[in-house]
């Protein structure tokens, strides 16, 4: 299975952030046809959180996670409901064991992609360069999604 490097993260952050508003506006209308049911799935998250800071930072890291793909040169099939239902009890099992063990292994080995698991744990848990940070609730809600999505993702790969 092809893994996202950090190189290839950085790429996409650099990517998404230096992009005015109307290209951030392609950019994410070219991922949200390739992958309509994912990020339907994503954006849902903010109303069953009942948490309306979720939306902007899910649509922010679906493009920057989409686009990780793409500067790695990972070609992924549109993900179907099916796949959605198919991960959602083992990662929700899976959840549960890193809570418990506060293994964070458990949760690359999962998704299996280290790089990006590990990325996203330190964007929920540091503050940005202006000091600011997510509340505890939103950053456990924020990685639990985007972690859910890279797993999705990750088992989209075309080989």
């Amino acid at each position: 299975m092809k893994h996202v490097s950090l190189a290839a993260i950085e790429r996409a952050i650099d990517v998404v952030d230096n992009l005015d508003d109307d290209q951030l506006e392609v950019i994410s209308e070219k991922y949200a046809t390739a992958q309509q049911i994912l990020l339907d799935y994503v954006m849902s998250a903010p109303t069953e959180y009942e948490n309306e800071e979720l939306e902007g930072l899910l649509l922010y890291y679906f493009c920057v996670i989409n686009e990780c793909f793409s500067q790695e040169g990972i070609t992924l099939r549109p993900i179907v409901e099916a796949d959605i239902d198919e991960l959602e009890e083992p990662y929700f099992d899976m959840l549960d064991q890193y809570f418990e063990e506060e293994d964070e292994e458990i949760l690359e080995s999962f998704c299996d992609q280290p790089e990006l698991a590990q990325f996203m744990a330190m964007e929920v848990s540091t503050e940005d360069e202006d000091g600011s940070s997510f509340s505890e609730d939103t950053a456990t809600q924020l990685f639990i999604v985007t972690l859910a999505m890279i797993s999705l993702m990750n088992r989209a790969i075309e080989a």
